[in-house]
């Protein structure tokens, strides 16, 4: 569990972007939490802006309620507020609303907010290149969803201005089923504040926000009896065992990444790419589960000349050296793959998206020491100040944390029982919930928007996880795109890959196109 423990708190920390902001006084951040919790819980705060917009052809009138939600222990006594971004039209009554998250563990909602979904967008270069420095471009983004669905970005305790209050503690938030619970007790409550208990509820999330979302469907269904319309997974993160490429001997992750690494090195030119890609990739597929698979359970059983085969077919699918191959024993680690693939360049591509290269001063370092895909956070960060300083009127004597409070992964817990309850440790997997929550709700379906360069999450991990589990096959939708991790950041993914949530909220919430 140290190794995930550790392996987490890297993702946190790629993921997320330090995002402070000046303010008038409300709430002093410096004030001990000891000394906080002995003060009365004033009333929540929020900031109200008016919009108009015309998205995908129609014209909105809507307003943004930034402000925090209370969620409340069973004595009725406010615990945390959890902060939220919530964008709903006038006057159109029955509309779906989408609660979105990012992941992390201990990421904001920034990402999917600024980039992804929401109604202004940040630009950064679409072709992988570095986006330089302030001023920074933003603009109005009328592909996105609003015209189908209400939103509501949401930042869980430690995130952005979501905080533990009253007699809640922070760490009472942070662990896997504590972040669930608590997303799902704001969803009921933000459900009644709004009066929309009737509305299809629709869930969004990124990366381990995947993991979130599985997990508080099922929470939402046991414990508030609440039926969600559908899910959206970007970048699937149920099962981790298939996004572990740094434990040795787990020979699923040797078999789940091959795909990702087959794209990456087709886009890099280190293969054969003059013919057909989708075909490459669903060669790489096939050779990863049917050829290579059987080989790493054989282990030293492996006959010589099947070695010899399976050597030059991981050359042709990698670009990797067959020495290299040889010496790893036919056990490609991703993390190391992204160093490995244009070493003789002194260059090393991306992780959270492999289009993306850096020239690293160690040339001979096992594994990047930094993500080159990390080049954009600045962009990200100086959008959401920008935005909700003078588009949202948000002026308010509070740090948004992003990253998250720096104690959050060093305390974050990921057992799934309570404590005192033993368990013995393994990979987080939240795809049990969402079985469960499928073959409750038929009516219930899931999109899955995956990037072909995402060495994070890798696509053919998401349908390893999703094709098991005794998940029906017609339960899932699988869609793919030209990006990594965000694949919002590649303009042409970005619009497909609102097009193609649009198409999935209507269909699952009954509208008519």
């Amino acid at each position: 569990m140290k190794s995930l423990n550790n392996y987490i708190a890297f993702l946190s920390i790629l993921l997320l972007v330090a995002l402070p902001t000046s303010a008038s006084a409300q709430t002093a951040e410096s004030t001990p939490e000891a000394e906080q919790t002995t003060k009365p819980v004033p009333e929540p705060t929020r900031f109200r802006s008016e919009h108009k917009g015309t998205f995908n052809g129609t014209k909105l009138s809507y307003t943004v309620d930034a402000g925090e939600t209370y969620i409340r222990n069973a004595e009725g006594e406010p615990t945390a507020a959890i902060f939220s971004f919530d964008y709903v039209a006038k006057s159109k009554q029955g509309r779906p609303v989408t609660f979105i998250w990012n992941g992390g563990p201990g990421s904001s909602s920034n990402w999917l907010h600024m980039g992804g979904y929401g109604p202004k967008r940040i630009v950064v270069p679409s072709d992988a290149e570095h986006p330089g420095a302030a001023p920074y471009t933003l603009k109005d983004a009328p592909e996105t969803i609003l015209d189908a669905t209400d939103m509501v970005f949401v930042d869980p305790v430690g995130t952005g201005f979501s905080r533990a209050v009253g007699k809640g503690k922070k760490e009472d938030f942070w662990g896997l089923m504590e972040d669930a619970n608590s997303m799902a007790a704001f969803i009921a409550e933000w459900l009644t504040k709004n009066n929309r208990w009737n509305s299809p509820v629709i869930l969004l999330g990124e990366s381990f926000g995947t993991t979130r979302a599985a997990a508080v469907a099922k929470v939402l269904l046991d414990d508030y009896v609440i039926n969600v319309n559908g899910i959206v997974f970007v970048s699937q993160a149920l099962d981790y065992q298939g996004s572990t490429p740094y434990i040795d001997d787990n020979i699923i992750s040797y078999i789940t990444y091959i795909p990702t690494m087959a794209a990456t090195a087709w886009y890099h030119g280190k293969v054969d790419n003059s013919g057909d890609f989708e075909a490459f990739i669903q060669q790489s597929r096939e050779f990863a589960t049917q050829e290579l698979l059987p080989a790493l359970f054989q282990g030293n059983q492996l006959s010589a000349d099947k070695r010899a085969e399976l050597v030059s077919e991981l050359h042709r699918f990698t670009g990797l050296s067959k020495t290299y191959i040889e010496r790893v024993d036919l056990r490609i680690n991703a993390f190391r793959f992204a160093k490995e693939l244009r070493r003789d360049e002194g260059i090393a591509v991306g992780r959270l998206d492999s289009r993306y290269i850096k020239d690293e001063r160690d040339d001979v370092a096992a594994s990047p020491r930094e993500d080159a895909a990390r080049s954009i956070s600045p962009a990200y960060k100086a959008a959401l100040m920008h935005y909700m300083r003078n588009d949202l009127g948000i002026d308010w004597n509070r740090t948004y944390l992003n990253p998250a409070d720096p104690e959050l992964s060093g305390k974050w817990r990921w057992s799934p029982l309570p404590e005192g309850r033993s368990w013995e440790p393994h990979y987080v997997n939240t795809t049990p919930d969402l079985a469960a929550v499928l073959r409750s709700n038929p009516t219930l379906k899931v999109m899955v928007g995956s990037g072909y360069y995402d060495l994070v999450t890798p696509f053919f991990d998401a349908e390893y996880t999703l094709n098991r589990h005794g998940i029906a096959r017609d339960d899932i939708v699988y869609h793919y795109y030209h990006g990594g991790h965000m694949m919002y950041v590649h303009e042409p993914a970005r619009k497909a890959l609102l097009e193609d949530t649009r198409q999935f909220i209507k269909a699952q919430t009954g509208q008519a196109d």
